[in-house]
């Protein structure tokens, strides 16, 4: 247990240190829950989405985008069941008046902060709410969404009308959601604000477990393509007693992680709740015409979502490395290349040669042209630039050096040396094979 909090706190401080995520309103001491996203969090949260996107959007023709409002009419969340439901049972110390979730007690009816018994559970729902217009009363509440899957059931109807879609289609969204927490932990694991992947596919009622298998096998396959240790990934039945109010059947898939076995994704069968109920909440009919059967049907709900920062948080551990050479220890991220942050790194060998900072500046450009997370790294000695890289998870080290220049070995001109991150074995590659070379290990 030691080691695994021990593991907790390096991924902490690597992320840090390195600019993947920090506290939110650090100089302020911060706020619970909140997290800030540096250059290198950004580029890995993007290459997540872009690789989640293309698998499950992009390369079908039966997924349709939107990116529907954070702010909702709060009768949505009425007809969906959460004003009634959407709660955690929350206790407080009968001592020191501290509020925790009933459920994460180290010791049940124990206060973690002090050992002081806690009062009986109590319902507390987790949405947040303001207020809109310029009026303070309950007419002008509404809430932050918790989910962002009510934004693609209110735009079923609009989805039908404009493309006029055929059984069985999708449609998918990413974007923020927010919960109120009563105590986030865990790094970002459990936050007050994160980013969801998710897909509501509606299906024939009599289809959905076909669908609900393939959903599953699809996520298993992404799952395994961004590189997460599939070791660690375990699939969960959740038991009757603990579904969701609209679930009729859930399957989650649980990581390893440092803090113990706990919820990733999620794959839910949502039966046609969602849609009766908003049809029941607004009036307006929310079915579709069947071709085949030339009658009108609800579609029932299959429903795949993942959590963008679980995702980032278990990466992180996936691809933690610490190799041992006698004293030295190497610390790298062993990342796939397609989901790195940084796909390369250009330096020249010495920054004060100009010859040398004119032509890297050349194979900079023509990189960052190509790929874009590229980064420009003269900082150092060449070994401290390799740590470094190896440490924010580069697979590739570019050196433009004296061979470049044709002041080396014969034949090397124009030629650089190319390193790679996790043997550390040097090759040397023509500058004109040099992005053709990266596309294809990129594959």
């Amino acid at each position: 247990m030691a080691h695994e909090i021990d593991l907790m706190e390096k991924i902490q401080s690597l992320a840090k240190r390195r600019g993947f995520i920090y506290q939110g309103s650090e100089i302020y001491g911060g706020l619970a829950g909140t997290w800030d996203y540096g250059p290198l969090g950004v580029a890995l949260k993007n290459t997540i989405k872009d690789s989640w996107r293309k698998k499950f959007i992009s390369s079908r023709t039966d997924m349709y985008e939107v990116d529907a409002a954070i702010l909702m009419n709060p009768k949505v969340w009425e007809a969906a069941g959460h004003v009634a439901t959407f709660t955690d049972p929350l206790v407080e110390c009968t001592k020191c008046q501290r509020r925790f979730r009933a459920d994460q007690l180290a010791v049940a009816g124990k206060c973690d902060a002090c050992g002081e018994p806690t009062g009986e559970p109590r319902n507390f729902n987790m949405m947040f709410s303001t207020k809109v217009g310029a009026m303070e009363d309950s007419a002008s509440t509404v809430y932050l969404r918790p989910e962002t899957a009510q934004g693609m059931f209110v735009n079923f109807k609009n989805i039908i009308d404009s493309f006029h879609p055929k059984l069985p289609f999708g449609m998918a969204q990413i974007g923020k959601a927010f919960r109120n927490e009563i105590t986030p932990r865990d790094f970002v694991f459990r936050v007050r604000e994160f980013e969801q992947m998710e897909i509501e596919y509606f299906v024939k009622p009599e289809d959905w477990n076909q669908y609900f298998e393939y959903f599953k096998d699809e996520m298993f396959e992404w799952m395994e393509s961004v590189g997460l240790d599939m070791a660690k990934i375990h699939e969960l039945e959740v038991a009757p007693e603990d579904l969701a109010h609209y679930s009729k059947r859930t399957v989650d898939f649980e990581f390893d992680y440092p803090f113990g076995r706990k919820e990733l994704y999620g794959l839910a069968y949502r039966t046609s709740f969602d849609l009766d109920n908003h049809a029941n909440g607004s009036g307006t009919e929310l079915s579709f015409q069947d071709e085949e059967s030339k009658s009108k049907i609800t579609p029932h709900i299959i429903e795949p979502s993942f959590g963008v920062e679980r995702t980032v948080l278990a990466l992180l551990m996936s691809a933690y490395t610490e190799e041992q050479k006698g004293d030295d220890t190497r610390v790298f991220l062993k990342f796939k290349p397609s989901i790195a942050p940084v796909v390369c790194a250009v330096s020249p060998l010495l920054k004060n040669k100009p010859e040398l900072i004119e032509k890297a500046q050349q194979v900079f450009g023509m990189l960052k042209a190509e790929f874009g997370r590229v980064m420009w790294d003269d900082n150092g000695n060449i070994g401290k630039r390799y740590r470094r890289q190896d440490e924010i998870g580069t697979p590739w080290c570019i050196v433009i050096d004296f061979d470049t220049l044709g002041e080396g070995e014969a034949g090397a001109k124009d030629t650089v040396t190319v390193r790679d991150r996790d043997t550390g074995a040097q090759e040397r590659i023509a500058i004109s094979d040099l992005v053709s070379t990266l596309r294809s290990r990129l594959s």
